[in-house]
Formats: C-alpha cells, sequence, structure tokens
C-alpha cells in the first residue's frame, strides 16, 4: 500500500524487488562465443524451420528452432518462446503452432529447448526422468550457489542474442517473450532480467505463492524455485512489477490448476502497480475457459500482444489449421540429443560438479584465515538456527515398562514451533547421574529398537526423537524441504534446533551426567546430527550410521540422489563441505 502512494515510492520498490532477485540469482557468467549452428532447413507454407545450435556456456549446447516469415521485408521484429515441460520439447504439437503463428504473422520466432527435454536430456540411459531432472539438478546447483532458474535463464538471455545476430532481425530492437507451463515459467523467471525484452506473455503458471503451495500445483519441481524468495518477500506478481512498465499479457485458463482465482488476485496486484505508473493498458489477463495448456486461444492472444507492442497493429489474430513437423524433422542435432551428438558437450550436472570442486580452495581458505567460532557462525547463518531458541517444556504422555528399563513416552514442545515426540529409556535402579544418547533417525524413533536397547542395557540413559518431518511428525518431505527454502529456514536448520530442544531436556534431566551426553544420527538424520554436534559444544561425541559423507561427491557429483532436500543448504559449497 505505502508503495502505491507515489510514483517515487514505486520506483523503490521495484529497484528493491530487481535489487534482491539479481542477488539471488548471482552473477551471471561472461558471455563467449555462441559457436551457432544452422544444421537443416524446413521451407513450409508462409514460413521457414531453420533447425539451429548454439552454446550458451562453452560445450554447452542448447538446441532450437527458427521460424522465419516467408513474406515481408526483413528485418523483422522476434519473439523469443520458451517450452513447456514436455519430453520433446520444441517439438510439442501445442509449441509449434505458436512458432508458426508468429512467422505468419511477421515476427520471427526462436523456440529452444529446455534443459533435459527434446534434444538437450542431460543423462542417456534407461533411468532418464525428464523433467524430474530439473529437481535432481536443482540441489546440486544449489549447493554451489545457482539455480536450474539461473541456467535456464541464461539459455534464454543467449538465445536473444542469437536472434539479435540474424540479419533476418532487427538489431538494437525489444524481443517479445512468451511460452506456456514451464515455459511460462522461463517467461516469468526471465522477463525482468534483460532489458531486450519487451513485450511479455506468461501462460499457465504466474498465480500467487501462497496459493500455489497450498494447491496440489506446488511445490513443483527444481525448475520452479529460487531459495529465499519467500523471505525476500518476492510474489509471482512481483516478477512482473519488476520490469513495469513493460508491456505485460497473463495468459490462464479457467479449469488450470493453476487456480484462476490466485492468477486474478496476482493481475490485480500488478495492474495496480502499472496503473499507478499511467499505463493500466500496458497490464493485461486473458483468460479461456479450458485446461492448462497453450491452446489455439492463449496462442492467438500471445501474438496479438506480440504485434500489438512490436508492430504497433493491435489487430486481432486468427490461427488457422497448421500442418506440423515431426519431432525428427525439427531435431538440430544427428542423433537427436546433443549429449551423443557431440563428444564435447557438457551436462548441467558437470557444470555444478565443476563449480563445486572449483570452490575447493575458497572453502580451505575460509577455514584456515578465520577462527573455528567465526566459521561455526557463518555455518549457523546459513542453516538458519538461532541462538536462544526460547524456553523448552517436555510433557509425559505416559510411561511403559520392560524389563530392565522404562520407556516414557514424551513431548518435546516450544512455541510456536512443531512439537517433537521422543521416547525416554533409561535403566532401573541404576544410580545416576549416567551417561546418555541422543539418537535421531530419519526413519523415525522405532527405527533402531535393538540397537537403543542395547545401549540401555549398557547403562546408559537414551532419548530418541522424532525431529520435523520424521516418525509421527512424517508427511511431505519435499514440500516442507521446498517451503523451508522459500521462507529462508532450511529443514535442515530446523532439524538441529530441534536436537539442540532435545539436548536440552537431557541435560536438565536429574539422572543424566550433563558432561557425557553423545550425539547418534543415521540415515538422512546424519547431516543434521552433524551439524548439531558441531554447533553445541555440550555433546561429549558422535557416531553416524548410513549417512552421506560430503555434499561434492554424494549430491553434486550423484545428480540423481534421492531424499536429500532435507539436508540442503543453498550457496553451502561456498563456505564449507560436511568435513569441514
Amino acid at each position: 500500500e505505502e508503495s502505491l502512494a507515489s510514483p517515487e515510492s514505486l520506483a523503490a520498490r521495484r529497484q528493491r524487488l530487481l535489487d534482491d532477485y539479481r542477488q539471488m540469482i548471482g552473477p551471471w557468467p561472461e558471455k563467449t562465443p555462441l559457436e551457432a549452428e544452422v544444421t537443416g532447413t524446413i521451407e513450409c507454407d508462409g514460413y521457414r524451420i531453420e533447425k539451429v545450435v548454439y552454446q550458451s556456456r562453452p560445450g554447452h549446447r542448447v538446441t532450437a528452432n527458427l521460424y522465419l516469415p516467408g513474406q515481408g521485408k526483413p528485418p523483422f521484429r522476434a519473439v523469443l518462446v520458451a517450452c513447456g515441460h514436455a519430453s520433446n520439447g520444441k517439438a510439442y504439437p501445442s509449441y509449434q503452432p505458436a512458432g508458426i503463428i508468429l512467422a505468419r504473422n511477421g515476427l520471427a520466432a526462436l523456440i529452444y529447448d529446455p534443459i533435459s527435454q527434446g534434444e538437450r536430456h542431460q543423462r542417456i540411459d534407461a533411468a532418464e526422468t525428464g523433467t524430474a531432472n530439473h529437481t535432481h539438478l536443482y540441489y546440486g546447483a544449489m549447493l554451489v550457489g545457482r539455480s536450474v532458474v539461473k541456467y535456464e535463464a541464461w539459455d534464454g538471455i543467449r538465445g536473444i542474442d542469437y536472434l539479435l545476430s540474424r540479419p533476418e532481425v532487427a538489431p538494437d530492437q525489444p524481443v517479445g517473450m512468451t511460452g506456456n507451463s514451464g515455459g511460462g515459467t522461463q517467461t516469468t523467471f526471465l522477463m525482468p532480467l534483460d532489458d531486450r525484452i519487451g513485450p511479455a506473455a506468461p501462460s499457465c503458471y504466474l498465480m500467487t505463492q501462497e496459493r500455489k503451495f497450498i494447491s496440489r500445483t506446488g511445490p513443483a519441481d527444481g525448475c520452479q524455485h529460487l531459495p529465499y524468495e519467500g523471505a525476500r518477500g518476492i510474489d509471482h506478481a512481483d516478477y512482473i512489477i519488476m520490469r513495469a512498465p513493460h508491456p505485460t499479457r497473463v495468459l490462464a485458463a479457467e479449469q488450470d490448476y493453476f487456480e484462476i482465482a490466485a492468477v486474478r488476485d496476482a493481475c490485480t496486484q500488478a495492474g495496480r502497480v502499472y496503473a499507478g505508473l499511467g499505463c493500466a493498458e500496458r497490464m493485461d489477463l486473458f483468460s479461456y475457459d479450458d485446461k492448462h495448456g497453450f491452446s489455439k486461444p492463449r496462442r492467438e492472444k500471445a501474438c496479438q500482444w506480440m504485434r500489438q507492442w512490436l508492430l504497433d497493429d493491435p489487430a486481432e489474430v486468427i490461427e488457422p489449421e497448421f500442418q506440423l513437423q515431426s519431432e525428427e524433422a525439427l531435431w538440430a542435432t544427428k542423433t537427436g540429443q546433443v549429449a551423443t551428438s557431440y563428444p564435447d558437450e557438457i551436462s548441467v550436472g558437470e557444470l555444478n560438479l565443476r563449480e563445486a570442486k572449483r570452490l575447493g580452495s575458497a572453502r580451505r581458505e575460509f577455514w584456515e584465515t578465520n577462527d573455528k567460532r567465526t566459521c561455526l557462525a557463518e555455518v549457523r547463518r546459513m542453516i538458519g538456527v538461532r541462538e536462544d531458541l526460547g524456553p523448552v517444556s517436555v510433557r509425559s504422555q505416559g510411561t511403559i515398562a520392560h524389563h530392565g528399563y522404562s520407556i516414557e513416552r514424551l513431548l518435546i514442545e516450544r512455541q510456536g514451533e512443531v512439537p517433537i515426540p521422543a521416547l525416554l529409556l533409561a535403566p532401573d535402579a541404576l544410580p545416576g547421574p549416567l551417561p546418555a544418547t541422543l539418537y535421531v533417525d530419519g526413519r523415525g524413533k522405532r527405527s533402531a529398537g535393538e540397537q537403543i536397547e542395547g545401549l540401555v542395557r549398557k547403562g546408559q540413559i537414551v532419548l530418541s526423537i522424532d525431529a520435523r518431518g520424521w516418525g509421527e511428525t512424517g508427511g511431505e518431505e519435499y514440500r516442507a524441504g521446498m517451503l523451508g527454502l522459500h521462507v529462508g529456514r532450511p529443514l535442515l536448520g530446523q532439524r538441529v534446533e530441534d536436537l539442540v530442544a532435545a539436548l536440552d531436556v537431557l541435560a536438565d534431566n536429574s539422572r543424566v551426567d550433563a558432561e557425557r551426553i553423545d550425539l547418534l544420527g543415521v540415515g538422512t538424520a546424519g547431516p543434521v546430527a552433524l551439524h548439531a554436534f558441531a554447533l553445541d559444544e555440550r555433546f561429549t561425541s558422535l557416531t553416524l550410521g548410513g549417512s552421506i559423507r560430503s555434499w561434492v561427491d554424494d549430491v553434486v557429483g550423484q545428480p540423481r540422489a534421492e531424499d536429500v532436500i532435507g539436508y540442503m543448504v543453498p550457496s553451502a559449497l561456498l563456505e564449507y563441505d560436511l568435513p569441514d
């Protein structure tokens, strides 16, 4: 509301959002030669298709189709078209017509394959999972301070470079951008970042973040996320606001799982800003009563929007029936995949791993030039663990007697936090104070009964807990992890706080020797236990079982690693790896 008070306050908010967004994206790589190739041409009725390969980074290729008008006099104005989550990318039956209708209406259109789609599958084997690979790559990219959002945005930026390098395209003129679903995602993320993008028309994506996470739409895969968006106060509408007063038309489906009410809400927010800037006509919403997809009505409205703002022609556009090409006919590579067509092709997974290894010297310097306290304070900040956790309370839920020991069911609570179910096992008739073990296992507190019982029979007190999201508090790990990253509280850090709260409970127990409390972490709880042990000196020793040993080797180096969202820390490898 305050930002709407004046053009100056609007400009200040827009700049703050843009500064935060650019910081979240991080610095762009150096622009290197595109080494573009045209590998074939298809002559069609009223247009032609050129098969294109360009390198967005050295050895990292983008496959594309360039649709050029068959009539009219060049240079033409141009539009970048991003593909949604179709395994065959640019060849998908509703994406080909987007290029055709633009070309038939006097605009050059470059449709390019996203990462893990079309001719750009990142791993060629039986286990390739297409767009699910976006999430696997997201983990490794996140750890090195990158994102799939950034990789895809850079591919698009270099696509604009390629378009503007073509003699058929008007140089030094704004280009348009559109795309559906995952392509709407790419359009949304890229349109504020490159001032060369004039009119934009994201389709079937933009809504409100709150409804996205609540509904079955979210959290979606790794190409649709930047850590800390929520913590920075950036909602979907803000990607439009950042680029005001550039013309933006949101395309929507009224039966979409991207809920139409949330789409309208986001557009209303953005529309108020455009109205405040005196250019309300530059912000528009078009919705059609159909389901998710780049359907004919939305393609027509995308093309009309591009013609309105690039050619100063607001006339309606009608799309006729088009003859489509086969997937193979549109291949820009010999084999249909860059990975098998070019021996020197570098995948996103390899780019992440190279960066992780390159950062090794920076990590060593960080730990060698700073004292331990300074280093651990930075670790604490990165995982979001607070110094003061507030008071911890314990409620007994009853006690069960066993042969030689008892099991007390506890609920450990902190104000505003998830309750921690726990089992306190204590040997009978042994004088205290006794040594103790805090046990945490990603499978839940009951997963290692024999191991825990063995410790008790050796004279130890054991507190076995369900840190949030495990055991009795279990739920959708991926959703919880993505939400944690969104609001700036990685799930790993939240669970470390749970362990510290449980440690407080043990240390305050009159039968426990507070100078002899060990920590045992198993499976996915291993990295959590490791962090807790490093940050809290009250633990005497640490034992890990079945845990990953290194983010570099076990996550970045294994881009299909599963069940890792719970110990992801954005940009961690700029400062430390688990062995540190």
